[in-house]
This record gives structure tokens, sequence and C-alpha cells, in this order.
């Protein structure tokens, strides 16, 4: 069975899920909505004004009945902004403020979220990452024992094999502290999506003191908090890329290495060598990625590219559903 078949069956066992849409009349998020519905594979809710839901729905040809809509006019928005004021009165948050915000639909699906009436989100069709982790950090907030949200890909090969790479999305220049975080994040989301134990290969230009360098130093220190702080994990690092995959390079660059030849989680030491790699893979090796992966956050808040079709939409939908 491949990736995405098995994603969405695994999706079905869990169907009872709530996952909130606040983009409800993009044409894109109404088809897939209403493709997890029929096929059973999460229970979509569209927030936003019913009538205009439902004149999207039908301008575009698209069959909504059975899904369910939530209404902000229905939700208790007064008490939220009232508790949102509290969350960020330190920031100079004013009573204005956070009514203005919470008429924003990010920050009423975050709030969902939060509250337990929804089991995660997703967005990301018409609005920017930005907007997307602005709400989701500042309302849903993170994971206990994480320091930074951050993302991985899910790269599906031609042959069947899926590896996971992180940070591809979210952190420019990560330090020690969130690199080890991402590697941590990017190992649960791989083991949860794929049910793999995580080989964890933090990669640099340099393996195992072949390289002297303020960039390799850095990998080395996340390496060692990582070890610190999540003994049962198997990671090491530093490695290059062909001694992190290839059994016979890592034997020869790093032998003793519990990861060298065998990772299936690569985690890259910035924003440029992670969004380059996954996209070289993507394009010259035809491999499909999943993603980008919100990891880090309390609840699940799942980010989607403005240029998805609906069957993305779909896919980032149970895998949001998995994670929660």
């Amino acid at each position: 069975m491949d990736f995405i078949k098995s994603l969405q069956k695994r999706a079905a066992k869990k169907a009872h899920n709530k996952i909130v849409f606040p983009e409800s009349t993009d044409p894109r998020i109404l088809e897939a909505a209403a493709y997890l519905h029929g096929h059973k594979l999460v229970s979509p809710v569209l927030l936003g004004s019913g009538t205009e839901i439902e004149k999207a729905a039908r301008e575009n040809g698209v069959d909504i009945s059975g899904l369910e809509i939530a209404d902000p006019s229905n939700l208790d928005i007064a008490a939220w902004s009232a508790e949102y004021l509290q969350m960020r009165k330190h920031k100079g948050m004013t009573v204005e403020k956070a009514a203005e915000t919470l008429k924003q639909p990010m920050f009423i699906a975050a709030f969902m979220v939060r509250h337990g009436l929804a089991a995660g989100a997703v967005a990301g069709a018409v609005h920017t990452t930005g907007d997307v982790l602005r709400a989701a950090i500042q309302v849903v907030g993170l994971a206990p024992g994480i320091t930074a949200v951050s993302s991985c890909f899910e790269m599906v090969l031609g042959d069947g094999r899926v590896f996971a790479y992180g940070d591809c999305a979210v952190i420019p220049n990560p330090t020690e502290e969130q690199l080890a975080s991402v590697a941590v994040s990017t190992a649960q989301t791989h083991s949860r999506l794929t049910g793999e134990l995580p080989n964890v290969a933090m990669l640099s230009f340099s393996t195992k003191g072949s390289a002297e360098h303020e960039d390799v130093t850095k990998v080395i220190r996340a390496t060692q908090i990582i070890k610190q702080q999540q003994p049962g994990l198997n990671v090491d690092g530093e490695l290059q890329f062909d001694a992190a995959l290839i059994p016979a390079i890592g034997a020869k660059k790093a032998p003793g290495s519990p990861v060298a030849g065998k990772a299936n989680v690569f985690i890259f030491p910035d924003l440029d060598a992670g969004n380059i790699g996954y996209k070289i893979t993507e394009r010259l090796a035809g491999a499909q990625a999943i993603g980008p992966v919100i990891q880090g956050l309390a609840k699940p808040f799942n980010d989607l590219s403005r240029g998805c079709k609906a069957e993305d939409v779909v896919n980032v939908a149970c895998i949001c559903s998995l994670l929660s």
C-alpha cells in the first residue's frame, strides 16, 4: 500500500475527528471538504457565514450537503476576545485590538482548536504561512518540551521509500536549541505518520570532523542537546547526506555510527539547505513532497501552499487528523 493510501486508510479510523477550515469559500477547500466527508476520512467543519459558503458551493458546483458549518455568530467570540486580551496583554494588546483580531477566521479557527471544538485546523490556501503560524502560535501554543515551531516534508520516492526532511519552510537560521527541537519534532512526525522507527541524521557539509567551521559546530552541539534531552532517540551527526543515506559510504565515513547508511529522517542545518534539498529531491528524483507539516504546536494547525490542489488539501487534512 502506498503512503497516501495508507494515510487515508488510517485517517478513516479516526473519521470522527473534526478538522476546521477557515478559508471555507475557496473552491479547493470546498471540493476537498466534500471529498473528505463523502469518503469518511475526517469530519470537516467549514468556518464562516452559511449563506456565503453555500453560495460559493453552488457557484463551483460542489455538493456540501451534510457538512457542518460553523458560523462565527454562533460562537462565543466575545469570551475568546477577552481570553486573547489576557493572553497577549504583556505584548501591549488592547480591548479594541483583541476584538478586531477575533474577527479574523484564522484566529477563530485557532480558538476552536484550543477549546476542543475541532481536533485541528487546515489553512493556507489563501493566507500566507506567516498568517497561519501567527494565529497557531499565539492561540494554540507550543507542545510541552518544544522550543520552536517548525516544519517537515514527507518525501515519497517512486520505489515506495518515505523520508522526512526538516525544517524546509519555517526557521531561516535556527540556533542550536532550535535545530535540536526541529529534529525531535520531525522524528515524532515521521514516526506517527509512517509507523517507522526514526533514524535521525543531523546533516552538514562535514562528517565526523572532516571539516571545521562554526556551522559544523552548531550541528554537533544540536546533536548533543538531543542526546541529553531524548536519550532514547536514535540520532547522530554531523553527517553528510551520502554518509547518512548509503550504507557503504556511511560505513567508510562514519564507522560505528548508529544512523549512517540507514537514516530516514534528515535534519538540514538551515532553511536554505532544507528548502533547496526538498525541491531538488522533488524535481530531479520525482519524489512526492507531502507537506509542509507544521509541527511543535500543542494541537495540529496545518499549513497549505497557496498553489495547492484539492487533493493536497485532502492529504494535509488526513495528516492533521492523524497528528491530533
